[in-house]
């Protein structure tokens, strides 16, 4: 999945409007104008099309996590330079403030059975020997799950 699909597929589901989003994205200190907003929302084939990037779709995530959950006292999140799905998938559990029930629960809605060890690996760390990557599939079930939750 792109960071594009991603973006739109969280706007949709949680219906934000562009001074929604320029919020996110202030909240977690970048400026973004309707405009570039607007790029990353249109389809691949569009010639305004702009594609997102990694760092943008952290701030995205970050000022999610602080619209959802606050922002703590002199904590700063930390925007990286490139994402996993694993990562974005672990952003969005921590602003969504999921237990691990709560997110079988979604991979439910989307029929997609997970097992609580199958969904801990992915959020272990990296060199962990159970470590498992995030595939696409996953993560597009995951927002599928959110959104037929989010929008009855």
């Amino acid at each position: 999945m792109t960071n594009n699909d991603i973006l739109r597929k969280l706007r949709y589901t949680y219906d934000f409007n562009d001074d929604k989003m320029i919020g996110i994205f202030e909240s977690a200190g970048e400026i973004q104008t309707r405009a570039t907003i607007s790029n990353w929302m249109k389809k691949d084939d569009d010639p305004d099309y702009k594609s997102m990037s990694d760092f943008d779709m952290a701030v995205f995530l970050n000022g999610f996590i602080y619209l959802k959950r606050g922002q703590q006292e002199g904590k700063e999140l930390v925007h990286e330079k490139t994402l996993t799905n694993n990562l974005i998938l672990r952003k969005l559990k921590i602003a969504l403030n999921l237990t691990d029930d709560d997110i079988i629960d979604l991979f439910t809605k989307a029929e997609l059975t997970v097992s609580k060890p199958e969904l801990s690996a992915l959020f272990r760390r990296v060199d962990h020997k159970h470590y498992r990557p995030c595939k696409d599939q996953f993560l597009r079930n995951f927002l599928m799950g959110l959104q037929l939750k989010e929008r009855k």
